[in-house]
């Protein structure tokens, strides 16, 4: 891992011991969420890259113990999966649901909260769309609108929802 991943995720680790209720998944979107580009644009041969500090974010959750998923509703589900392997991350997602949809990502919800037996309500969602955004919370899905990908700043925001989202449903 880089010195900058590092630091992120050294960063990121402050960040998530600052709360005492912790989203027991938190599921990402990829184009302009995870990587700032849409990868239907692209090819399988590309070197694909993450936001700046994205990995470092997903490696302190991973170090935390907390799930990590993939919700994306891309319509080259293949190049997201390859992009996903060359990034070496593929491996850190419980469940990936890659698939065209025109609902939202609600069925991609579904899916994971089916594989993984996560409730909504313990979910965090990170996402450039506010559509997918009003769907989700809709289910009771903690969710980040994101304007420059995931970063240390959206993570913060996302906790903090959440631990207080937690707190007033106790």
């Amino acid at each position: 891992m880089g010195d900058d991943i590092e630091k992120t995720k050294n960063e990121a680790l402050q960040v998530i011991g600052q709360h005492r209720d912790l989203p027991r998944l938190v599921v990402f979107d990829l184009d302009y969420t995870l990587w700032p580009f849409y990868c239907e644009f692209g090819d399988e041969d590309e070197e694909p890259y993450l936001y700046g500090e994205a990995s470092g974010v997903l490696h302190a959750l991973k170090e935390k113990g907390i799930d990590v998923a993939v919700a994306s509703r891309t319509p080259t589900p293949e190049i997201a999966t390859a992009f996903l392997r060359k990034l070496g991350i593929h491996s850190l997602f419980l469940a990936q649901e890659i698939y065209p949809s025109w609902n939202h990502k609600t069925e991609h919800f579904q899916k994971i909260h089916r594989k993984t037996g996560v409730p909504f309500t313990s979910m965090l969602f990170f996402d450039d769309e506010d559509r997918n955004i009003q769907a989700v919370t809709k289910m009771g899905v903690t969710s980040i609108l994101v304007g420059n990908g995931v970063n240390l700043g959206a993570l913060r925001q996302g906790l903090a929802e959440f631990s207080q989202k937690s707190a007033s449903s106790r």
